[in-house]
């Protein structure tokens, strides 16, 4: 034999001495498997901010070749590799080699391709066109071999690792350092000179979490806008989801994510949707569309193949497929039909959808470039809504919508498509969108459309906002129809009058009778804070390297476990995008609050104490880390943006959170306190979590004896060292009036983004407590139960800072409460229920009219409830509990606050027949003066 080993494995502390081995006389080959140590999600290590703009991870790292880490656990997956016969043409895989005999190659194709730059003389491209170096680095040379991979698989002639296009034209920028910095005025340089340049496709392998980073974004605006079209990877933060990067989640960017050659999603791929829109929208399907990532072959720096693994790799895979497929097209008729939007269009309607994964995951679908090439064979300028499906009844690509049915009295179920305008740059919809059921039954959907009022740079939004109307409460079954719009755009050169395109999403919904109470949870998302705007830390502080809570916070981002597990076990679950005055707390079992970083306005303070008291909503928390001293420790110089940055708040906005809770007697500490514990047999980990400082006599309390990691609470452990730790309450249940309250210190068990072990054992036997009282042993000792009041003064809660201007990053600091359109349309624009006149919907034909003024769901009788008197409130009992009057049922006294749906009208009916009795006393005295004046003018 040749060799003296087929295959052998070497251990090597530096990468450099990878060279050296691959000159050795007797090795075949070299490929690099470096083993995971830690992840850099945010360009941060250990905690220390990176130079530059903020990239997610592995955009450039080798960890791409053979690494996922499961973001669970603390543990790495390795994939493993095929044996190098069984790596396949990514080419082949979607038939390129078909449009190559019929002569398209890329040729006039200007590909630029934003990444760490190329060799002059490298021997696998045909046209290297112009290499420009935008960096502080004094060199045009690629370093790193990321931006010599990603242009083999879009123009590499290479037979062993050939690129789609080998005939397409490359301009390689370089915006990356060897170390793998970059800054946003070195894109905005480089974009603007692209523009100059009139470049056709452009890729960007890279990615961020920072979509208000509106230098950048903007510029890429501009860049579509000058019809370049452009790819980009959604990012390898998966398989959590609401992880997109920037700039792939815009509408005018194709965002790819990545597959496996099993048309599996891949494990590194990051996951929708879009969190632009979140707290007071709902987010966008992306990615685009799905291309194979993982062991995809590319040019090594100098010469050769190698393979990796990521949407780094995926995005080149599509920009390949565009640019083949540009060429498609004459050049003298280019421009005037391919733009972002008509080769979106080309690759999302010709994409093959994928049996498995859902909307948020694979978008449209793998691309298919023969399927594409025949609808762009034909294309005439037009648009199009994506998606333009939305089923119910295909699960799973249409989760979350399949998970949970549409029934009366519900929050809005929002859905956010995006317009493809390939028209022109610039539309607009002629006139609002309409809905056509097609049967009777559709009638009993109401949509309410909120939509791009400019569609500008090709793309826009048409959110449906669907409820069903209250005659439909005990209906059951599908709704099937057609939303339609049509846009328009000005004419382009030579032509005479505007360009006109009709749109049209198909729905078919599940719609089944109203819930129960009991079974109907409500999810605040109206006080979640994330970044961007501001720096708003993680949640666990274990983590280093993603110091930033970025994943949306939302039902179906990074808490979609524990919505698919509330479904499972039979509860609705709705989400409240307003303020806690735009809903009816008699429709509900629990409030569930998961950390939260808003402030509440008083109105929703004082509401709340009564939902809970006088109504019988329960109430579950679960906070987060607070402390001051760690928060200042977290500052950090932003070179990027020149500036420093400062936690707005901690894990959760506990001094809020204490404002809402007073009314109860609870309050939070600034404890950060870590550690496993047990109850009763069931193992949860206690992550960063804070403590309870205040819990009323005669709930019940749990607490273990963590230590406290927090800065004065680290000098506390020293001082402590050797001494038995006093126990911290954690997990706190009480009864209130006619309502019930659980508060736990950590979410990081709920949440999937850092999970050690997940508390969904204890969130259901939380919401069996809340919302139907069910008492389960386990949280519910006679040695839980609390004999006196636990209970530290005001001096010793967590204070807020006064060193950030709050109002910058809040939608409730110096602004309106206003229900918005996330609310039920009858609240729309008003301060919320009670506080507004409610009409009520078109009876239909053969469906029973049930008024959800009153409630669907209500099961409180009103006719003995009454109002503390004024003394009773804020008043602190013998036990140092503060109250708002006597709250708890093991009291003598419950008196119930309730805001009663008749008294209101009865009080304005009073007022005005009092005005009215006044105005005709007013005129009988009138016309007595007017009598007896004449009178004496006659006696003159």
């Amino acid at each position: 034999m040749d060799y003296a080993t087929d295959f052998g494995v070497l251990a090597i502390q530096k990468e450099r001495v990878i060279g050296e081995i691959e000159r050795l006389e007797m090795v075949k080959d070299v490929n690099l498997d470096i083993s995971y140590t830690k992840r850099d999600l945010l360009g941060f290590v250990d905690g220390e901010k990176r130079p530059g703009k903020m990239f997610t991870s592995m955009s450039f790292s080798d960890v791409e070749e053979s690494y996922a880490v499961a973001q669970t656990s603390n543990s790495s997956i390795h994939w493993g590799r095929q044996l190098w016969g069984q790596k396949s043409q990514v080419t082949s895989l979607f038939g390129a080699d078909v449009l190559w005999s019929k002569g398209f190659t890329g040729h006039k194709v200007k590909m630029a391709i934003f990444d760490t730059g190329i060799r002059a003389d490298h021997p696998h491209f045909r046209k290297i066109k112009e290499r420009t170096n935008w960096t502080n680095e004094d060199t045009l040379n690629d370093n790193l071999g990321h931006g010599t991979f990603v242009a083999g698989v879009i123009a590499g002639q290479d037979a062993e690792c050939l690129g789609f296009a080998p005939d397409a034209e490359i301009y390689a920028f370089r915006v990356f350092t060897d170390a793998q910095v970059s800054y946003t005025s070195w894109f905005l340089d480089a974009f603007n000179y692209a523009i100059a340049i009139n470049m056709d496709v452009l890729n960007l392998s890279i990615g961020g979490p920072d979509y208000l980073d509106l230098p950048f974004v903007e510029k890429v605006w501009e860049i579509t806008a000058n019809n370049i079209i452009m790819v980009s990877a959604i990012g390898n933060d998966g398989p959590l989801y609401g992880t997109l990067n920037n700039p792939a989640d815009q509408c005018d960017v194709i965002g790819v994510g990545g597959i496996d050659y099993n048309d599996h999603i891949a494990p590194f791929s990051s996951r929708g949707m879009s969190t632009w829109e979140i707290p007071h929208g709902y987010g966008r399907v992306k990615p685009d569309v799905v291309a194979y990532g993982r062991e995809i072959m590319g040019s090594k720096i100098s010469t050769g193949c190698k393979s990796l693994s990521g949407t780094s790799v995926a995005s080149p895979v599509v920009a390949g497929v565009v640019c083949l497929l540009v060429s498609v097209i004459p050049e003298s008729a280019r421009k005037d039909i391919l733009n972002p939007a008509s080769m979106k269009q080309a690759l999302v309607e010709g994409a093959a959808k994928l049996a498995g994964p859902n909307m948020y995951e694979q978008g449209a679908g793998r691309v298919d470039l023969l399927e594409s090439y025949e609808i762009l064979k034909g294309y005439q300028p037009r648009a199009s809504i994506f998606p333009s499906v939305l089923d119910f009844t295909d699960c799973p690509y249409s989760w979350p919508f399949c998970r949970q049915p549409l029934y009366a009295g519900a929050m809005p179920v929002m859905f956010n498509a995006t317009i493809l305008n390939g028209m022109g740059v610039i539309g607009y919809i002629e006139s609002a969108p309409t809905w056509h059921p097609a049967e009777e039954e559709g009638n009993l959907l109401s949509i309410h459309f909120t939509y791009s009022e400019v569609i500008w740079p090709w793309t826009g939004y048409l959110a449906l906002h669907m409820q069903i109307k209250e005659e439909g409460a005990q209906f059951s079954g599908e709704i099937e129809g057609n939303v339609t719009l049509r846009v328009f755009s000005p004419p382009s050169p030579g032509e005479k009058s505007p360009r006109s395109s009709a749109c049209v999403l198909q729905l078919k919904l599940k719609v089944v009778p109203t819930p129960p109470r009991q079974k109907r949870v409500l999810w605040d998302q109206f006080h979640n804070i994330k970044y961007p705007p501001g720096y708003i830390p993680r949640d666990s502080l274990d983590v280093r390297n993603d110091i930033l809570d970025w994943h949306g916070d939302h039902l179906h981002t990074n808490f979609h476990i524990m919505f698919n597990m509330l479904r499972d076990a039979g509860y609705y679950v709705e989400t409240l995008g307003s303020p806690f005055t735009c809903f009816d707390a008699r429709q509900y079992g629990t409030l569930l609050l998961v950390d939260l970083e808003d402030e509440y306005f008083q109105e929703e303070i004082e509401k709340l104490r009564d939902d809970v008291i006088s109504t019988g909503l329960g109430l579950a928390v679960f906070a987060e880390w607070y402390n001051m001293d760690t928060m200042v420790k977290m500052r950090f110089f932003d070179d990027n943006t020149r500036s420093w940055w400062t936690p707005v708040t901690g894990g959760a906005n506990i001094p809020a959170l204490n404002d809402l809770l007073a009314p109860f007697g609870i309050a939070f500490g600034d404890k950060i306190l870590n550690g496993d514990f047990s109850i009763d047999g069931e193992q949860s980990r206690y992550a960063s979590g804070t403590d309870i400082v205040r819990f009323p006599r005669g709930g019940y309390t749990h607490g273990f004896p963590f230590l406290d990691s927090s800065e004065s609470g680290a000098t506390q452990n020293v001082l402590t060292s050797g001494t038995t730790k006093a126990d911290s309450s954690i997990l706190g249940l009480v009864e209130v009036g006619q309502g019930r309250i659980a508060v736990y210190g950590d979410s990081n068990c709920l949440d999937s983004s850092h999970m050690v072990t997940n508390c969904y054992w204890l969130l259901k036997k939380i919401l069996d407590f809340t919302s139907r009282n069910i008492r389960d042993p386990l949280l519910f000792p006679d040695s839980a139960k609390k004999d006196a009041a636990l209970f530290v003064d005001d001096n010793q809660l967590p204070a807020r800072r006064t060193d950030v201007n709050f109002s910058s990053y809040s939608a409730v600091v110096g602004k309106d409460l206003i229900c918005k359109s996330d609310s039920r349309f009858e609240v729309w624009g008003t301060k919320g229920y009670n506080l507004h006149v409610r009409g009520r919907n078109r009876r239909l034909p053969g469906y029973p009219l049930i008024d959800l003024g009153r409630g669907l769901n209500s099961t409180i009788d009103t006719s003995n409830l009454r109002r503390p008197k004024d003394t009773e409130k804020n008043k602190v009992d013998s036990l140092g509990n503060r109250t708002w009057g006597m709250l708890s049922r093991d009291e003598a006294d419950v008196p119930v606050l309730v805001a009663s749906h008749w008294l209101l009208p009865a009080a304005l009916a009073i007022t005005g027949l009092l005005l009215l009795s006044i105005w005709h006393i007013r005129q009988r005295r009138r016309r007595r003066r007017r009598g007896s004046g004449s009178g004496r003018l006659g006696n003159l």
